[in-house]
């Protein structure tokens, strides 16, 4: 065996077991610093602006831009966030018993059902069923309340955490781009394709931010207020829900203010079911169609199985980061397939038209 395999192949090991022991050490820091390169990438050209009439003093704009950052996101965020799991505390104990007293006192359902042919049967199950649905109710509004808390507790670990991501952010908005020419010198991938990677990335994560936050925000606040003026409680933590809500694809918001629209109707308020009507289905549902185009840009939308599961698998994955990180994961899924297909496609086959088995029995006969 020659020296240079030798060494080759001893400092290819070196570097990979030295790499991997290092990643596992920071594995807990990974996230917060994934997401300070995230931030910085896109208020990069806010920082190029400031850089700019700071007569070049980076440090000054790079200071600036994370203070603007703590002071227009993380700050009414985290108060927007402590009211939203206060009213999921009391959504969550007031719902179990207006369902008995809704089921107690005579309303139009109870008009539907003493009208059902099968109403004496059901009758004995009553007082099981109103049960049942009070301890579904109670463990649904359990979940909800124990992730919010999970999510937004100021703990150590979460505050050392955006501490970290803002004290990345600060050095990667005046020494990123060194950072990332390195990065990419250290890839052994044709230049084209590094760019393509890069482009993805960034194009993704702006589409899905600027998606997730400004149509998000817009659904939230209309689909609130119109809970709000409905008279439903909790009406900040209902459109936080559906703010969240809004970046799955078909229904988005309708998870919500649907069932809200079958209670109303439930209990005969007609005022409400127009005003959910109007806020929630004609005015914030048709937000998607108008705002989404002109935000994401269509060449870098995805198709709407990818960003379900990539939300959802994120979400699953990485908690509520996941919202910006798993469409990202998936736009970079589809991208390398697409580099492996464009430098593999000649050791690749053909495909030819896929027919059906009806399609071959109708030609086969004569």
């Amino acid at each position: 065996m020659k020296r240079e395999t030798v060494h080759t192949a001893a400092l290819l090991l070196l570097v990979f077991a030295i790499s991997i022991l290092f990643l596992f050490m920071i594995r807990n820091f990974i996230m917060p610093i994934f997401m300070a390169g995230l931030f910085a990438a896109l208020v990069h050209p806010v920082y190029t602006w400031l850089t700019a009439r700071l007569n070049g003093r980076e440090n000054l704009a790079s200071g600036i831009t994370v203070t603007a950052i703590v002071l227009l996101i993380i700050i009414p965020l985290s108060a927007l966030i402590t009211i939203v799991v206060s009213q999921a505390i009391t959504v969550g104990q007031s719902v179990s018993p207006w369902i008995h007293s809704f089921m107690n006192k005579p309303s139009i359902i109870s008009t539907y059902l003493h009208n059902l042919p099968f109403y004496d049967q059901i009758l004995p199950y009553r007082d099981f069923i109103i049960q049942k649905a009070g301890q579904l109710v109670g463990t649904v509004s359990s979940f909800l309340i124990d992730s919010l808390s999970s999510v937004t507790s100021l703990t150590i670990t979460a505050l050392l955490n955006t501490l970290i991501m803002l004290y990345v952010m600060f050095y990667f908005l005046t020494m990123g781009n060194t950072l990332l020419n390195k990065i990419l010198y250290y890839l052994p991938l044709e230049d084209r394709d590094e760019q393509l990677l890069l482009n993805r990335f960034t194009t993704v994560a702006g589409a899905t931010i600027k998606s997730t936050f400004i149509i998000g925000m817009l659904q939230g606040f209309l689909c609130g207020l119109g809970f709000y003026l409905a008279g439903i409680k909790g009406p900040v933590f209902w459109g936080t829900v559906m703010a969240v809500m809004s970046i799955v694809p078909a229904v988005g918001t309708a998870i919500i203010w649907g069932p809200a629209l079958v209670i109303l109707a439930l209990q005969g308020d007609w005022k409400g079911i127009s005003i959910l009507v109007v806020s929630c289905a004609l005015v914030a549902g048709n937000l998607d169609n108008l705002l989404r185009p002109r935000l994401v840009g269509r060449d870098t939308q995805m198709h709407d199985l990818f960003v379900l599961f990539g939300t959802l698998g994120g979400i699953s994955m990485f908690g509520i980061k996941g919202i910006i990180v798993g469409p990202i994961i998936a736009a970079l899924f589809i991208t390398v397939w697409e580099l492996y297909g464009n430098s593999f496609h000649k050791y690749l086959p053909a495909v030819g038209t896929v027919s059906t088995e009806k399609e071959e029995c109708d030609e086969s006969q004569p």
